[in-house]
């Protein structure tokens, strides 16, 4: 019988590469947000994926960026690179046939953290014909001593089960680091925010979704089981709050009630969702205020 293995393993590279997807489909549920947005990740997410011989603590981690320095986009990226730094293993992921000048900023910063790097070739679905991907993983491969290169399409879950193969032989072995059945580190408040975030970026498109952030103010469960939950949407212009409310409040209405569908499903018990919009100048630019929203 072969011994169980466990360990943390960093998601890492540039932004939308489709870490959070990936996450999601090795996990089989939606854990982590996804837009076609880059840089919708924000935080360090925890996703546990149990096994019978192993479990694997998936960290995904914001993109690593140029671009703006805001501290937002600072803290974006020391995030990724602590979590980077403390894992076991990095899961390095680049899209087929594209490398960027983020792709070798976020291979640099795996390379620091000295540790074990798998290289995956995301949406490889899109490559026609299927022979043009060979000279691409020729050619990543002579950048990095990876541990292996797996190629997968995380939106079609293709080729992960032998990706979660590639992983459990690489991890350590070592006992279990969380009770079974525990998915996550993160709160339900958090999980919330995050999704009604997740919905305004996509309603927003090009308008204003690194202007915005998500704070839970109450969470309170009913008589007859409802959770009601208010929430603040964060903005760091005035001129920002019509845009996010739309015309006699009907986008906002569609934002809630998008995420109230989706958080029904998600967690199996019924959501009413109370949506506020409120200014917060420069709220990205200010540490304090990054560290009051959880961002720090």
């Amino acid at each position: 019988m072969s011994a169980y293995r466990s360990g943390f393993v960093a998601l890492a590279g540039r932004p939308n590469v489709g870490k959070s997807t990936l996450l999601n489909a090795l996990l089989g549920q939606k854990l982590s947000i996804v837009t076609s947005r880059p840089q919708t990740t924000r935080h360090r997410v925890l996703g546990i994926l149990e096994l019978p011989d192993a479990q694997i603590a998936f960290v995904d981690t914001p993109g690593m960026h140029h671009g703006p320095q805001r501290a937002l986009n600072r803290a974006m990226n020391r995030a990724a690179s602590a979590a980077v730094a403390d894992a076991d293993l990095a899961l390095f992921l680049v899209e087929a046939l594209r490398w960027t000048d983020e792709d070798e900023m976020a291979l640099a910063r795996v390379r620091e953290a000295g540790h074990p790097v798998i290289a995956v070739v995301n949406k490889v679905d899109r490559v026609h014909p299927r022979e043009r991907l060979l000279p691409y993983m020729q050619e990543l491969a002579a950048r990095h001593g990876f541990h292996a290169l797996v190629p997968i399409s995380a939106l079609r879950s293709s080729n992960l089960d032998d990706l979660r193969k590639v992983l459990v032989a690489a991890l350590p072995e070592g006992e279990r680091m969380f009770p079974e059945g525990q998915v996550t580190d993160r709160s339900e408040n958090f999980r919330i925010a995050e999704l009604i975030r997740e919905k305004l970026t996509m309603e927003l498109v090009e308008e204003v979704p690194y202007g915005i952030a998500v704070e839970i103010e109450k969470h309170e469960t009913t008589d007859d089981g409802r959770s009601e939950v208010s929430a603040v949407i964060w903005v760091d212009r005035e001129g920002q709050k019509p845009i996010v409310i739309g015309k006699g409040g009907e986008r906002l209405k569609r934002v809630g009630r998008s995420a109230r569908m989706e958080l029904n499903h998600i967690f199996g018990r019924r959501f009413h969702l109370i949506l506020f919009v409120k200014v917060r100048s420069d709220w990205a630019d200010d540490a304090r205020a990054l560290q009051q929203l959880g961002m720090e």
